[in-house]
């Protein structure tokens, strides 16, 4: 049991019991607290409130790698839990049969946790689907795939741009490093046989990261290879903000996330090419110039490398002349038959990203943007962005903003505002005193075209 059900279990101890009985939509007499597993081994947690007001929010929780513990999550947080039973909300969510790169196991066990909330409480009046990083590109999966199950959704910090632009963001960034510091290396990018081979790299990778920053030539690179990849210069709430031409302390900041880059780039896609039987991305083709001049590090970059004594001209022809890498034709089919997003939204969906993120850089958002305006789906999607450095470090009243967001445009047919000043008055009526910080933000574009016909 996580923390966040310990404390809800004391709610109502008589609703403990995992009964068959399913009783009207909101007629519970008081608060239920009920976990149990379904069919394919998911465990799922539910909580209602007394007051319930007939939504019923399903959650989908972020990556959890192989092997590692996977406790069913009903919300984002403990905070944002409290603040949605208090007002009435009713939550569920599944633990997902598997680890690991599991879309393929975690929409039907979200979808199945509905059904049975369904059989022991009723019908909810609505459902609005919500998840946070690789839980929003679950919620995501489930708006375009299943847009009759749900009324509408939110990403938080989500990856909104899909399962192939991941991976091929993702080999960019890895392809810079090998190419530029460690070209006569017998590194590994893709294709790798097992565990123990994944991790060795990731091993590999990171020696190199770490002695390429000993020197300035090295640095200027790793910049390069981060803003491919467009890891931002301020990234963790821990760091001092860097001064706007700093270069020198966003390079910092940019080589703490790249050396846990390689446990994503290795560990993590080794476990999602074991379910696609094979490797799934590729960079033939891609024009890595031009790639940088689309990055907002590029005078960064630029920057360093003349500092550095370097030529930048002849590292990009460097990329362009390395030897480049097909992807598996099956695996591409696997992610297409499972996580590859077309932009056909049906219901509402708002995403809410932080500007300095450097797992899943906001620049995803503008994937996912552009193809929802191919698809001709712009009414159902909003897009807004908090300032602040982190990975999904919201406070609860922006993650409960946005959800309140969601729901006027399914009540009333309109989005009402999604400036700044709106979104940041419903989060300080959700969580008063917290210091909430939506901006006006515009991203730069994602680093690979988001089609993947292009």
């Amino acid at each position: 049991m996580t923390a966040m059900s310990r404390r809800f279990a004391t709610l109502a101890a008589s609703a403990l019991l995992a009964t068959s009985v399913a009783a009207p939509a909101l007629a519970a007499e008081e608060p239920a607290h009920v976990e149990g597993r379904l069919p394919s081994g998911a465990t799922w947690v539910m909580d209602v409130p007394e007051n319930w007001n007939g939504t019923l929010l399903l959650f989908s929780h972020g990556y959890q790698a192989a092997g590692q513990p996977n406790p069913a999550e009903n919300a984002p947080s403990e905070e944002a839990a409290a603040i949605a039973l208090r007002e009435g909300y009713a939550l569920v969510g599944s633990s997902y049969a598997t680890t690991g790169w599991a879309v393929e196991h975690a929409v039907p066990d979200q979808l199945a946790t509905v059904d049975e909330f369904t059989r022991r409480f009723g019908q909810a009046r609505r459902t609005i689907a919500w998840g946070q990083s690789y839980g929003g590109l679950v919620t995501t999966t489930i708006a375009e795939r299943h847009a009759d199950r749900i009324d509408g959704s939110l990403s938080m910090c989500g990856l909104v741009h899909g399962g192939i632009a991941n991976w091929n963001s993702t080999l960019d960034a890895a392809y810079a490093v090998k190419t530029l510091l460690a070209p006569r290396s017998n590194l590994r990018l893709v294709d790798f046989p097992d565990p123990a081979a994944a991790s060795e790299a990731a091993a590999q990778m990171t020696g190199v990261v770490e002695q390429a920053q000993t020197t300035p030539q090295g640095r200027a690179r790793i910049a390069l290879a981060a803003a491919l990849h467009n890891i931002p210069g301020h990234n963790d709430p821990a760091q001092p903000e860097p001064g706007e031409r700093d270069w020198e302390a966003q390079q910092r900041n940019q080589y703490e996330v790249m050396t846990r880059f390689p446990t994503t780039a290795m560990e993590w896609r080794q476990e999602a090419e074991s379910r696609a039987g094979g490797n799934m991305s590729w960079n033939t083709g891609v024009d890595y110039a031009r790639m940088l001049a689309r990055s907002p590090h590029s005078r960064e970059v630029e920057a360093l490398y003349g500092s550095a004594g370097l030529s930048l001209q002849e590292d990009l022809a460097a990329l362009a002349d390395g030897p480049r890498i097909s992807a598996d034709p099956g695996a591409v089919d696997y992610m297409i038959g499972n996580v590859v997003f077309t932009g056909e939204l049906a219901t509402p969906q708002m995403d809410i990203h932080t500007t300095g993120d450097g797992l899943v850089p906001v620049q995803v958002t503008s994937a996912h943007r552009d193809a929802v305006t191919e698809a001709g789906a712009n009414r159902e999607l909003r897009q807004a962005f908090v300032g602040r450095p982190g990975h999904c470090t919201f406070t609860a009243g922006e993650q409960i903003a946005a959800l309140r967001t969601v729901e006027s445009r399914i009540d009333t047919g309109s989005w009402g505002s999604t400036e700044p000043a709106a979104m940041n008055a419903r989060a300080e009526a959700a969580q008063p005193g917290a210091e909430h910080a939506y901006l006006s933000y515009r991203p730069a574009p994602h680093p690979r075209p988001f089609d993947l016909a292009d």
